[in-house]
């Protein structure tokens, strides 16, 4: 199970860390490793997240995020987006941009670090709706129940979460933002962003999605379902769910490329290091689907949401302030440790229970003679 889910990581990681050492010997090598760990640590509430949604996503679309999908990650997210920041940025074509990045990391890092007020508020403004939404939605299971029933009683009111993350942007770009005004674009085209996908694979999930071939014989096809009794998206749901998968990594990538320039400014060692974290990320991603892990520790999304809500903030302050990695990092890992441990305890305490029921089940039938014959 482990060598077929991340086989093709250990590939990866295998082949990117010689390319490190042959690119930029011992040195490279160690600060690609350093920014595969940072990665990683950065992300992994993002695959706890991607796991949620890849189980409602058919083998095929699965086979697209694990292929297609890592491929936009390491190659669009790692290489390509920070060359076209510094471009716009920089107002350089795209030869100009590629010949700073080589041959200037400095004055390429500089450009990056210019360009993160908006960034952050694309990126933030995504995943903090996406973090309102999780939070403002009745639901069964509750991790924190003083905090999340509340919330969840409030998040009634219609596009409570749009009015939250409004104000909160408005609030950051007017008070901490050296130029409001590309801020608040920036921040609104991220909410505009994750309402278009998200609405649009939830559209495509409950419409059924029925074949082009099914159609034109006039019947529907029946629902495939995934191992855990999930309805399986396909065709336009699939393909929505698979766009909202990519821009979801890409907000989770902004803060790791950009924090990528205080370790190295060289963009190959960044697109290395990175694209092995992410390859990781993305083994990961399917290790929770397969394993069933969400369903068996069923507060590992809730730690996952608000450590996005973390990340989201921090964010959001690194408009105006340096919020340094290791407290974004921290701060994600500590709320999904605490959420595992606190699902560990829950299983065992219903476990107890049900062992309990059972034995006081079997006493009551041995003292009025049922049992034991």
């Amino acid at each position: 199970m482990i060598l077929r889910t991340f086989g093709w990581s250990f590939a990866v990681t295998a082949l990117g860390l010689l390319a490190a050492l042959l690119y930029g010997g011992p040195a490279g090598l160690a600060l690609v490793a350093v920014l595969a760990v940072l990665e990683i640590s950065l992300s992994f509430d993002n695959a706890v997240v991607n796991a949620k949604v890849l189980e409602r996503m058919s083998p095929f679309w699965q086979r697209i995020f694990l292929t297609v999908g890592i491929a936009i990650a390491v190659f669009g997210m790692r290489l390509v987006f920070p060359l076209l920041i510094v471009g716009i940025t920089a107002q350089l074509n795209p030869v100009e941009a590629i010949d700073l990045a080589f041959n200037d990391h400095e004055a390429y890092a500089d450009r990056m670090h210019e360009a993160y007020p908006m960034i952050a508020a694309f990126g933030g403004m995504f995943l903090m709706m996406l973090f309102l939404d999780f939070v403002f939605e009745e639901r069964a299971d509750k991790w924190l129940p003083w905090l999340e029933r509340p919330l969840a009683r409030i998040g009634k009111l219609d596009q409570l979460s749009v009015v939250v993350a409004g104000i909160a942007l408005a609030y950051v770009a007017g008070n901490h933002a050296e130029d409001p005004g590309r801020v608040m674009i920036a921040g609104v085209l991220g909410m505009v962003t994750y309402i278009l996908v998200n609405g649009l694979g939830e559209l495509f999930s409950q419409s059924g999605d029925v074949d082009e071939d099914d159609e034109e014989d006039g019947a529907s096809a029946p629902a495939r379902t995934g191992p855990n009794g999930l309805v399986l998206a396909t065709g336009k749901a699939g393909f929505f769910l698979f766009l909202y998968l990519e821009v979801l990594d890409a907000s989770f990538s902004f803060d790791g490329v950009i924090g990528a320039f205080a370790i190295s400014t060289d963009p190959v060692v960044i697109m290395l290091g990175l694209g092995i974290g992410a390859m990781y990320i993305r083994s990961l991603t399917v290790f929770l689907v397969r394993k069933g892990t969400l369903h068996e520790y069923v507060y590992l999304e809730h730690g996952a949401h608000w450590a996005i809500g973390a990340l989201a903030i921090c964010m959001l302050i690194g408009i105006g302030t340096h919020v340094p990695e290791w407290i974004t990092g921290g701060l994600g890992s500590a709320l999904i440790i605490a959420a595992f441990l606190s699902s560990v305890l829950r299983n065992r305490r219903e476990n107890g229970e049900q062992i309990a029921g059972g034995s006081g089940e079997q006493a009551e039938l041995e003292s009025t003679g049922v049992s034991g014959g």
